[in-house]
């Protein structure tokens, strides 16, 4: 069961202690101690990608150009770059070296190439199917190690700390190892420990990434690379904190606290610091398990249907997600429910774009081309020399030819969305690094939903969601309730508002009569009225966009229709 809130477990029959201290240790020279050395691999892993690319490609060449003296300038160099290389990477295809680069380099790169792994739509398919291994398990920190950190975080033997700890990992991954264990208390729970040295690693090639980010910013500015890095530094320095792990969770029970089928683990907080967090345990499978086709049918439908419901609720009513979805963080348990794990990294939309994206998504699952052009500009930015005229009219175009190839079963909500969030850096029209990471939810989700099944209407379940939250967003009860809670502004507004136009009147009135000789009445008391009935309109205006809450817009905007009919 999920529970809202960190729980101190102390069992009858096991040792009782204090809740360890979760101490910050900060040192400020530890990010900039191994720069040096990281620069150097940095630059070492660089070069023998680009002298392994050569090799590659002369390796490919067809047998016609590698004859007498064709192509004989390429052949040369990489004849004398083969010297230089690996000899396990020296016969190995450019994806393949790659991956085996990035995990060479350390944990920071192997989560940018997990990044680029869901990039399709601007990557060579052979590189983006190499790098999804870089999700599979990586080397294994030994036991003693796993146990020393522990018992240093959590002040205390390993032995009074859980009933059960096992020394095999349940899973080993760029940043934190995890390992089964039991409480005293009984209950199944799943220990995430932080990699020795993994910390200041990826504190160096975070001021790497960010010295990068600067020259980038001045060779190609119109692609925002500080911006990119930036964001993505703060998404991997946040990770190698487990508190905010431990947060994620509990807020995402929260918001999931009245939906049932969609579970996440349970936090102990007094089993917690920085560098280990212990948190529930469920004993269920992947979705890609070949176990998962011996349910029935009705569960197989009830799993894509609460999986996609809860990424569209994350997405577009809470605008709090998981931004690192892919199928080995998912588990199906009985019920069926769907548990989601592994949050350390999650996504957060503004109240404005998660609006925005809720009428872009609605519009682009009911084949409103020109709503859904609209609001995706709403929520760009227009950069030096950009034209969004053009990105519009190229937008438009794309989704027409999506929706003629929806027709014959080919659709791909997140494909699509990837390329008109692409389409943007041709026009220098910029969106929040957040909608890159939404996309990923997307992708897991319809690979799990066609993978079970094949013919599954994506664009008809993703609007039964989407038409629920505006259900649940506009229901008398919810309107009722912000009206209620929404009194005493609405109550202080309508108080000041006429002082206001009626200051705001005179001024105005006192400004016409200076041009021109003094108005009829009945023109002045005309004028007056539209004045005030233009005022209340353009209140609930600004209300409605800036606010977006009924209880304030609705009155101003009725006000001011009111006014004007009865004032002429």
């Amino acid at each position: 069961m999920v529970c809202l809130a960190g729980v101190l477990l102390v069992a009858s029959n096991g040792p009782q202690r204090e809740r360890p201290s979760m101490k910050v240790r900060i040192n400020p020279l530890a990010p900039y101690r191994g720069v040096v050395r990281r620069l150097f691999l940095l630059y070492k892993h660089t070069l023998g990608l680009m002298l392994g690319g050569l090799v590659s490609y002369v390796d490919r060449l067809p047998d016609y150009r590698r004859r007498w003296l064709r192509s004989a300038p390429s052949r040369t160099a990489a004849f004398f770059a083969r010297l230089f290389l690996k000899r396990e990477l020296r016969r190995q295809p450019f994806p393949v070296q790659l991956r085996r680069r990035l995990e060479m380099l350390g944990p920071t790169y192997v989560k940018l190439g997990q990044i680029m792994a869901i990039r399709e739509d601007i990557l060579p398919q052979d590189v983006t199917d190499e790098l999804q291994h870089l999700l599979d398990r990586l080397p294994e920190v030994p036991f003693d190690t796993i146990q020393q950190i522990v018992e240093q975080e959590l002040e205390a033997p390993l032995h009074e700390l859980f009933l059960e700890f096992r020394q095999e990992p349940l899973g080993s991954a760029s940043i934190g190892q995890t390992h089964r264990a039991t409480t005293y208390h009984g209950k199944p729970v799943v220990v995430k420990v932080i990699k020795p040295g993994i910390r200041d690693t990826i504190l160096s090639d975070i001021k790497l990434l960010q010295m990068l980010a600067v020259f980038l910013e001045w060779v190609i500015p119109q692609y925002q690379p500080q911006v990119i890095l930036e964001e993505f530094c703060n998404y991997t320095e946040k990770e190698i904190d487990l508190t905010y792990e431990a947060d994620h969770a509990e807020l995402f029970a929260a918001n999931f606290a009245d939906f049932s089928p969609i579970v996440f683990p349970e936090i102990f907080r007094d089993l917690s610091t920085e560098n280990v967090l212990c948190m529930e345990y469920f004993d269920g499978m992947k979705p890609n398990d070949p176990r998962i086709f011996d349910l029935s049918d009705a569960d197989q439908e009830a799993i894509i249907d609460h999986g996609m419901g809860a990424i569209i609720k994350m997405l577009f009513e809470d605008g709090f997600f998981h931004a690192d979805l892919h199928s080995g963080n998912v588990i199906v348990l009985p019920g069926p429910q769907l548990a989601f794990i592994d949050l350390g990294m999650v996504g957060r939309f503004s109240e404005t774009i998660k609006r925005h994206m809720l009428y872009y998504f609605n519009a682009l699952v009911s084949n409103d081309i020109d709503n859904a052009a609209k609001h995706l500009m709403a929520m760009a930015r227009v950069g030096r020399n950009g034209d969004p005229v053009a990105f519009r009219r190229a937008v438009a175009d794309l989704l027409r030819r999506y929706r003629v190839q929806a027709a014959h079963g080919r659709f791909s909500l997140a494909q699509l969305i990837l390329s008109s969030l692409n389409l943007g850096g041709r026009y220098r029209i910029f969106f929040p690094v957040e909608m890159t990471l939404m996309v990923k939810s997307l992708v897991t989700f319809e690979g799990v939903g066609h993978h079970l099944n094949p013919r599954l209407d994506i664009p008809g379940l993703s609007r039964k969601h989407v038409l629920g939250i505006f259900r649940r967003r506009y229901s008398p009860e919810r309107l009722g309730r912000e009206i209620r809670r929404s009194i005493p502004e609405l109550l202080d507004t309508m108080v000041q508002l006429p002082q206001l136009l009626s200051d705001g009147s005179r001024s105005l009135e006192r400004f016409l009569n200076e041009d021109q000789p003094a108005p009829e009445k009945p023109r002045s008391t005309g004028m007056r009225s539209g004045v005030v009935s233009g005022a209340f309109i353009l209140g609930g205006v600004f209300a409605l966009v800036q606010v977006g809450n009924p209880a304030i817009w609705v009155p101003l905007i009725s006000a001011g229709i009111l006014v004007y009919w009865f004032g002429k």
